[in-house]
């Protein structure tokens, strides 16, 4: 086996920091589950404040590995430090990297972190966290409840507050792997708290060929991410750089998005793209990665025939046979461009294969846009592990 380089981490879990409307906190503690990758017998956190218009000040922050129901194992239970301190407090836009902490993390485990924040939050002060990342998080009534077994809750949500990386040592053979794209990434709609995000899924296959060797997965999906224009956490063009070459120990990207771009939710004609403007974004995106040394994969779009997702009242959805032209054109460059490093033909894997223009009946959510847990957990099991040796 290869020497451990201790100064090598790779991100075993991730959620791309957003900034969270409608949320605000007053001495609360946020407890939240991670579902991590990669296991490690060391790990480290890292909190974000990206889009805190004043310092975010954290009293309180421990972690453990879940126990019965939504309960911690209080044998797991250990407090984290930032610079040997129990509290910490993070600038406006910056982030904080805590101490590495001994802690035993098996492959696949779900990991609990609590983090009490003492003093008061308004929604305008900026909370960064994202939401809908099909994991519930449990938010308490005033007080530090980070030490307890069973935290009292008062109220609940799908997200996580501040919490942007758990990351663990590895190896210089190490891969890094991030998974960049909007809700078909994050997996908007599977079973909250099942696990079966498509990225899930391919950590499960990699810890059924070889636990200690798999890679660390980095699920960096935002809901309605664009690449063209601007969008929740920023378009792809703007954290690209944040979100898939800055994370620790990324050897290998794969890129899925644009059928955001292609709908125009907005309903604004100067956001209408051409596929020409769609294929300069991804090219972009493949040279930016390739010019940081990483393998870059390119995601075929998703069919979205009379999808009917969250368009506003009273309008019917966003598909149009024009759009249609645009999603194959863009998809055949993809297959065909030799921009990327591989294709992951996620549209080949769960589209009818008798009308081609729509999903697969027993892959579709109900919406005709996003998977259904058996969608993503077939786009995960699409994915050649070859591709990461």
């Amino acid at each position: 086996m290869a020497e451990r380089n201790k100064d090598r981490w790779v991100g075993t879990w991730t959620a791309s920091p957003t900034a969270m409307d409608g949320v605000a906190l007053d001495g609360q503690t946020v407890r939240m589950i991670a579902h991590i990758s990669r296991g490690g017998e060391t790990v480290r956190l890292r909190l974000s404040n990206a889009y805190g218009t004043r310092p975010l000040t954290v009293g309180a922050v421990r972690i453990a590995r879940r126990g019965d129901g939504d309960d911690i194992d209080p044998a797991t239970e250990r407090v984290v430090t930032f610079g040997g301190e129990g509290a910490v407090t993070v600038a406006p836009g910056g982030l904080a990297i805590s101490d590495a902490l001994n802690f035993e993390a098996p492959p696949l485990a779900d990991l609990v972190v609590s983090l009490f924040v003492p003093g008061t939050l308004a929604q305008a002060d900026g909370i960064t966290g994202h939401v809908n990342v099909c994991q519930t998080c449990w938010v308490s009534p005033p007080g530090d409840f980070t030490a307890e077994k069973s935290m009292p809750a008062a109220s609940s949500l799908d997200g996580v507050f501040f919490l942007s990386a758990i990351e663990v040592p590895a190896d210089a053979g190490t891969r890094g792997i991030v998974a960049i794209g909007d809700s078909l990434t994050i997996s908007n709609i599977s079973t909250v708290g099942a696990n079966n995000r498509w990225p899930d899924q391919l950590g499960r296959r990699f810890a059924e060929r070889d636990a200690a060797a798999m890679p660390g997965i980095m699920n960096q999906g935002i809901g309605g991410n664009r690449i063209v224009h601007p969008s929740r956490g920023g378009s792809m063009q703007q954290r690209f750089d944040r979100d898939v070459i800055a994370q620790p120990g990324v050897t290998h990207a794969i890129v899925f998005l644009g059928i955001n771009d292609i709908r125009n939710r907005n309903r604004k004609p100067e956001e209408d793209v051409t596929a020409g403007e769609l294929i300069a974004g991804f090219a972009q995106l493949a040279e930016r990665a390739r010019s940081a040394g990483i393998r870059v994969y390119g995601g075929t779009m998703l069919t979205f025939e009379n999808e009917n997702y969250n368009p506003p009242p009273d309008l019917p959805g966003f598909y149009t046979e024009e759009r249609e032209v645009t999603r194959q054109a863009v998809n055949e460059w993809i297959r065909t461009g030799g921009a990327f490093d591989a294709v992951i033909d996620f549209d080949l894997a769960v589209r009818d294969p008798d009308h081609p223009t729509r999903m697969l009946p027993e892959y579709d959510c109900g919406d005709h846009l996003h998977p259904g847990d058996a969608g993503y957990l077939r786009m995960g099991d699409y994915v050649e592990l070859s591709l990461f040796d």
